[in-house]
């Protein structure tokens, strides 16, 4: 059981950057990745739906034979909270341990929150901070832009397009005076540059692909399901569209190519 791979999936590309930290921290590890890229977004969509794709999702990683499911979409940890019962294996998503990071992290006691329409107005974040300390004070906003821009490669921070929209969004939180910004999308440390660049050096910003990694490390070896084999784990990726425009963009996140490691799927396939 130890040695069959971790499963993650997302709606698209962002949950690359949570790849890119399990293979940083748990680098015995194996890893399928599906990126459900002919349904992207689910930040737009109903709750309804995002369930049923995140169902589905999860259903066609276990049909891989995974020992364990993450969910590395914000959008989804925020509206199927319900799926770590529904799953025979350990499940996370990004939520928990994100804000348990962000309370640990902050000193003054007011924490910023990003990310898709769906998960800021699910009220996710907010529930899970304040459940680690009610006295924090989450000031949330929507991000829709970010998502755009990083798969469309505008991820410079000295890119002028990025500056504007980092501006436009965060500058309220930078008014109240946030010390703490939680990263509530897996495409949003792309840009993690940018947003420190506006919002100052001392203001931490809590990855979610990061922390992610880092709990699913403690939950494996809770349950006794770390690879203990001493070879590097090997990485799979699916994706629901092209193969090609995956490619092409996987790099940006994973900071290496991804030739011969990706396999089309259709979305019937999932849809069973």
């Amino acid at each position: 059981m130890s040695e069959k791979a971790i499963g993650v999936f997302d709606s698209g590309l962002g949950g690359l950057t949570a790849v890119k930290e399990l293979v940083k921290v748990l680098p015995r590890e194996n890893i399928i990745y599906f990126g459900d890229t002919a349904r992207v977004p689910y930040g737009t969509r109903s709750r309804e739906t995002i369930i049923k794709y995140a169902e589905q999702d999860a259903d066609f990683l276990l049909s891989k034979g995974v020992k364990m499911v993450i969910a590395a979409c914000g959008t989804v940890s925020s509206n199927a909270e319900g799926l770590a019962d529904a799953l025979p294996v350990p499940f996370t998503g990004v939520i928990t341990p994100v804000a348990a990071a962000a309370a640990n992290a902050t000193k003054n006691g007011k924490v910023g929150v990003i990310g898709t329409s769906a998960s800021v107005k699910s009220g996710a974040y907010e529930k899970e901070i304040l459940k680690c300390n009610h006295k924090i004070k989450v000031y949330q906003q929507e991000c829709p832009l970010f998502v755009p821009l990083v798969e469309n490669g505008f991820i410079s921070e000295n890119d002028d397009i990025v500056k504007l929209v980092v501006e436009r969004y965060l500058s309220e939180m930078k008014r109240e005076g946030i010390d703490t910004l939680i990263l509530g999308c897996t495409h949003f440390p792309i840009i993690a540059k940018a947003i420190s660049n506006y919002l100052g050096r001392s203001v931490t910003l809590i990855d979610s692909g990061r922390e992610t990694a880092l709990y699913a490390a403690h939950l494996l070896g809770t349950n006794h399901l770390l690879n203990t084999a001493d070879k590097v784990g090997t990485c799979q990726f699916y994706v629901s569209d092209t193969v090609e425009s995956f490619r092409s963009t996987a790099e940006i996140f994973l900071g290496k190519s991804v030739d011969g490691e990706v396999s089309h799927i259709s979305i019937e396939q999932v849809e069973l």
